[in-house]
């Protein structure tokens, strides 16, 4: 394992892009949305996919240069197509719109198809309650490859199929940030790359049996929804987001194995001060999380976090110290950014 200062990485990141045909701008964002993924400790999300995106870049399946279309509009709706660029640079492309349209109108939904993997789906609802607004995103990747058994089933017919909502308040932002599966693949490929056993309740083998190792993912397993034994919760968030990311946006549902990746997602953003006087909200919502951060304790807990809590703090932590990249990761990020760094 090894520790890279989060401005080399980002350099590394950006140059394994500059080196594959991507634009200065596009191979920037994506980096740098990559890095923050690692920086904030969701490393699933962050450099180790970079090889993926690269081999999607010379399949056709991301075509990096490509710009956000909008092919219909309202006063407070937006239909938006990625022309299957990277997801990261289109979705960023489309906060700036989402965000004039609520505050001109008080509420603006959207939906955006055709474009690659966008990454952790905090990092565009923290920019739209950075603008004073309530930010909530949903993903899913249409007839795509699926990973997840839907509760009381062993065949994968979901996606891990994420949402996000993120509130400013006076001194933070609350960011839940979560898929509706129990882990991500991207956390069994870390698991995976690392040789670790994962947690109960998250996976079964090809045959629908509990399993531990990773492994058998990749062998025909299924990832399980969320819950436990109250899965059937999980499930049914996933069956519903799969409705706003798949069905809404036009990319349809199904499982097709060969299929190219296609992200759509449905965000929707609240300007607050619509509703009521954002300087209320801001006071009000930094007592909520105050408040509930003052509850006591269970038995074997140390603190009460809000959520996206551990998220900013592992991200201070981060910036100072350095972001962890397992050596595998990064010796392939050198190789293909054919550049010559420090070895730390």
């Amino acid at each position: 394992m090894k520790t890279i200062d989060h401005e080399e990485l980002r350099e590394i990141v950006r140059s394994v892009y500059l080196a594959n045909g991507v634009s200065e701008e596009v191979a920037r964002t994506v980096s740098d949305l990559q890095v923050e993924a690692n920086v904030v400790g969701h490393d699933s999300h962050g450099v180790s996919n970079t090889e993926k995106y690269v081999n999607e870049i010379h399949l056709g399946h991301i075509v990096p240069d490509s710009r956000l279309e909008v092919l219909q509009e309202g006063p407070s709706t937006l239909v938006l197509d990625g022309n299957w660029g990277f997801g990261y640079s289109i979705t960023s492309e489309a906060i700036p719109l989402i965000a004039a349209k609520a505050k001109q109108n008080g509420v603006c939904a959207a939906i955006i198809r055709r474009q690659g993997h966008v990454g952790r789906l905090g990092a565009y609802t923290t920019m739209l309650a950075e603008q004073s607004m309530i930010g909530l995103m949903t993903a899913d990747s249409g007839a795509a490859p699926k990973h997840v058994a839907p509760f009381g089933g062993r065949e994968r017919k979901l996606g891990t199929n994420p949402i996000s909502i993120a509130v400013p308040a006076s001194n933070t932002i609350a960011c839940l940030d979560m898929a509706t599966s129990g882990t991500a693949v991207g956390k069994l490929m870390i698991a995976r790359l690392r040789g670790e056993q994962i947690p109960d309740d998250l996976l079964v083998d090809q045959h629908g049996l509990p399993t531990n190792d990773p492994e058998d993912f990749f062998r025909g397993g299924a990832l399980l929804p969320m819950g436990g034994n109250q899965a059937h919760k999980g499930s049914g968030l996933s069956f519903m987001v799969e409705v706003l990311s798949g069905i809404l946006t036009g990319i349809g549902f199904g499982v097709d194995p060969k299929g190219r990746h296609n992200d759509g997602c449905f965000i929707l953003a609240l300007d607050i001060e619509a509703f009521k006087p954002l300087v209320e909200f801001l006071v009000e919502m930094q007592e909520f999380t105050d408040w509930i951060k003052d509850s006591e304790l269970a038995v074997g807990s140390d603190e009460v976090l809000y959520p996206g809590e551990s998220e900013q703090r592992l991200r201070a932590q981060r910036l100072e110290k350095g972001v962890p990249v397992d050596d595998s990761v990064y010796e392939y990020l050198l190789q293909a950014a054919g550049t010559v760094h420090q070895r730390s």
